[in-house]
């Protein structure tokens, strides 16, 4: 037997329990990963919580839970080319992933060798946030000398997109509470507060204006954005839904292009990009972990370990 996270009917971090389930095992086309580290998004507990979201997913009751991951691959199946018994690993399986063996499907689900220099908590966290910053980057065609201005800039996602347009060449205004102010200086953002008045206090932060946005947390960005007269096309959202205000563009780690995940992780091993881990919790404190993320107050990254 080995252990997995199950909930059975859709709820707050109630609803999840460890379990022991059957040891899965790699078919034809598959590995098998040993799962070591996990790291939560936002998304995992919105479709653990709203039925209306993980039907948009496929996803229904019971399920398991998670979606980004590191490990040990430490099955092949049968006509499995590129992976061996021993690779340290990193990707994404939709509604698997917080479990202590995860069958990934090659090449259809997303699974990637794990850099040596890497640690797999670090890996853990790069499948989802760092796909989605690098989209919601080339969605606006960020270029050296943008100013831009990033929603949720202290978030999961943020903390990558502010690092990668500031490498980019970009000078970044990011949106949070002034409690993470001193956090996202020494990412390179400039910070201003969220909130009401948002346009205006970028306007006087930045006199000579924006010309890119993205917004990683709703939609308040994207609008203030537009009120400062960014052009619809320099402004993304990940968070939006499928139709964000103004015409701006809705995006993801699914529009990321190939590479895109690269481009992270050679910036880590660089030392121009690092990713902050937030808080680790044992997969015994799933509960903990996942309530301490959809308070949606953590600065950088959140990572269950295995």
């Amino acid at each position: 037997m080995s252990r997995a996270v199950i909930y059975e009917t859709f709820g707050g971090p109630e609803v999840l329990e460890l379990r022991e389930v059957p040891e899965p095992h790699a078919g034809p086309g598959e590995v098998r990963v040993r799962v070591t580290a996990a790291g939560l998004n936002p998304m995992d507990w919105g479709i653990a919580a709203r039925p209306e979201l993980a039907a948009r997913f496929g996803i229904d009751v019971p399920s398991g839970f998670g979606y980004d991951l590191a490990g040990v691959v430490d099955e092949v199946g049968d006509g499995v080319t590129g992976f061996a018994a021993g690779d340290r690993v990193h990707g994404g399986v939709l509604g698997r992933a917080v479990a202590d063996f995860v069958v990934v499907a090659i090449p259809a689900d997303s699974l990637w060798h794990t850099p040596e220099g890497i640690s797999d908590e670090v890996a853990s966290t790069l499948a989802v946030a760092g796909a989605s910053a690098v989209a919601a980057l080339a969605a606006i065609g960020l270029r050296s000398g943008d100013t831009v201005l990033v929603g949720g800039a202290a978030g999961g996602v943020g903390v990558f997109a502010v690092q990668l347009a500031g490498l980019a060449g970009a000078r970044v205004i990011g949106t949070a509470s002034e409690g993470t102010f001193d956090f996202l200086r020494r990412l390179g953002a400039e910070p201003v507060a969220h909130g009401p008045g948002l346009a205006d206090r970028v306007r006087a932060l930045a006199p000579d204006g924006v010309t890119a946005a993205t917004d990683l947390f709703g939609t308040e960005t994207a609008e203030a954005a537009l009120a400062l007269g960014v052009a619809r096309e320099r402004i993304s959202t990940i968070a939006a839904g499928p139709r964000p205000p103004g015409g701006v563009r809705a995006t993801g780690g699914f529009d990321a292009a190939p590479g895109a995940l690269q481009q992270v992780t050679d910036a880590i091993l660089a030392g121009r990009l690092t990713v902050p881990v937030a808080a680790r919790f044992p997969v015994e404190k799933i509960r903990d972990a996942v309530t301490l993320q959809a308070g949606r107050h953590v600065h950088g990254k959140i990572v269950v370990t295995l």
